[in-house]
C-alpha cells in the first residue's frame, strides 16, 4: 500500500525521498506491534512502559522519542516524496574536484546537528507583512527539551528540496516569559493544529495525535529567506531580499484556494479528517496571542472552534460586566 501511495503522490516526478536513519530495531518493533495488534495510543503507551522498566527515561519521553525517530522512515517517506517548487538555482555543474571533496567530507566529517532533526512536520506559512504570500513548509525539527524545538524549513522533501527558512518552537510557559515587544514575532499554533493543517506524515495516527497534543498552546518564530514559489506563482531563482517574518493561519478561509488541497493530494492525507480527529484537543486550547494578527487581511475568514485571541478573550468579560 505504501508503494502504491508513493506512486500516486509522485506521478511524473522523479524525486528520491531523503534517507534518515531508523534509530533502532526496538522502536520499529513498537510501531509494528501497534499496527499488527491494533493498539490504541493508550495501549502503545502501556506496552512501552511495561517493556522499558528500569530505563531512566519517562514513559512520555520514550513515547516522544519513538514519535520523533520514525516520522520519515519507510512508509512515510515512500508516501510523501514531494518535489521542490522552483527551478534549480543558476550555476555550473559541480566539478569533479567538488564531487571528490563532497565524497571525502561525507566519509570523514560528522553531521551531528542535522542528524538530530528527526521530527518531520508539514504545514503552511503566510508572511506576516504580506499575508497574500503563502507557502507550504516542510519542517525538520529537533526537540531540544520539553519547551523548545528548532527546525529547518524546506519547500519539499525530495533530494532537490531548497532550504527556505528556520523556525523555533516554544511552549506557552516560555512565551509568557518573553518581553512584550518580542512576542510580536511569535505566531500561535492552535489554529494550525485544530484545523488539521499541521501534519506529521507517515507516523501512526495515535503517535501523531500525541505529538499534536504536546504542541497545543505553543508558539513559533519563523523566518523565510527564499520564496521558491507556490500555487503557480513564480519563485525566485536565488534567495533575494531581507528575511520575512512568517505567521500562521488562524481562521478558515485565510489559505489560498487549492493550497491545502494540493498538499493533501501529494502527501496522501485528508486535512478535514485530521480536523475531526483532533476535536478532543479543543478542550486544551487556551486563548493565544497573535490569533487576530491577520484578521484585517482576510475579512471574510471565519473562526476555527477553540482558536481565540488573548485580547478578545480578555475583553469579553470586561464587556459583559458593563
Amino acid at each position: 500500500m505504501c508503494r502504491r501511495r508513493a506512486t500516486q503522490a509522485t506521478s511524473g516526478v522523479n524525486v528520491q525521498p531523503p534517507s534518515l536513519p531508523v534509530r533502532s530495531q526496538r522502536r520499529q518493533q513498537a510501531f509494528a506491534l501497534r499496527s499488527e495488534r491494533g493498539l490504541s495510543e493508550r495501549g502503545l503507551n502501556h506496552w512501552l512502559h511495561s517493556t522499558n522498566r528500569g530505563s531512566p527515561m519517562s514513559r512520555h519521553a520514550i513515547h516522544l522519542r519513538l514519535v520523533i525517530s520514525l516520522p520519515v522512515a519507510v512508509c512515510s517517506l515512500l508516501a510523501v516524496a514531494t518535489a521542490a517548487l522552483a527551478e534549480a538555482p543558476p550555476g555550473d555543474d559541480k566539478s569533479l574536484k567538488t564531487r571528490a571533496l563532497e565524497m571525502g567530507a561525507k566519509l570523514l566529517q560528522g553531521n551531528a546537528p542535522p542528524a538530530r532533526m528527526d521530527i518531520y512536520l508539514v504545514g503552511f506559512h503566510p508572511m506576516k507583512d504580506h499575508p497574500d504570500q503563502q507557502m507550504e513548509a516542510h519542517h525538520y525539527c529537533q526537540q531540544v527539551n520539553q519547551d523548545f524545538a528548532q527546525c529547518v524549513l524546506f519547500d519539499g522533501n525530495g533530494s532537490d528540496a531548497k532550504l527556505t527558512g528556520i523556525e523555533y518552537i516554544i511552549s506557552e510557559k516560555l512565551f509568557d516569559s518573553l518581553p512584550e515587544d518580542e512576542r510580536d514575532y511569535w505566531h500561535p499554533h492552535n489554529g494550525e493544529i485544530l484545523s488539521g493543517q499541521l501534519v506529521a506524515p507517515g507516523i501512526p495516527g495515535p503517535a501523531e495525535h500525541a505529538l499534536m497534543k504536546d504542541k497545543m498552546n505553543s508558539y513559533g518564530k519563523t523566518w523565510h529567506v527564499w520564496h521558491t514559489g507556490a500555487m503557480g506563482e513564480p519563485g525566485a531563482a536565488l534567495p533575494l531580499g531581507p528575511p520575512m517574518l512568517a505567521w500562521s493561519f488562524n481562521r478558515d478561509g485565510e489559505a489560498k484556494p487549492g493550497l491545502v488541497e494540493r498538499r493533501d493530494e501529494q502527501v496522501g492525507i485528508d486535512t478535514a479528517e485530521k480536523r475531526r480527529e483532533r476535536t478532543d484537543l479543543q478542550s486544551l486550547a487556551k486563548p493565544q496571542a497573535g490569533v487576530d494578527a491577520l484578521r484585517s487581511a482576510f475579512p471574510d475568514a471565519t473562526p476555527i472552534p477553540g482558536v481565540v485571541d488573548r485580547n478578545t478573550a480578555a475583553a469579553a468579560p470586561a464587556a459583559g460586566s458593563r
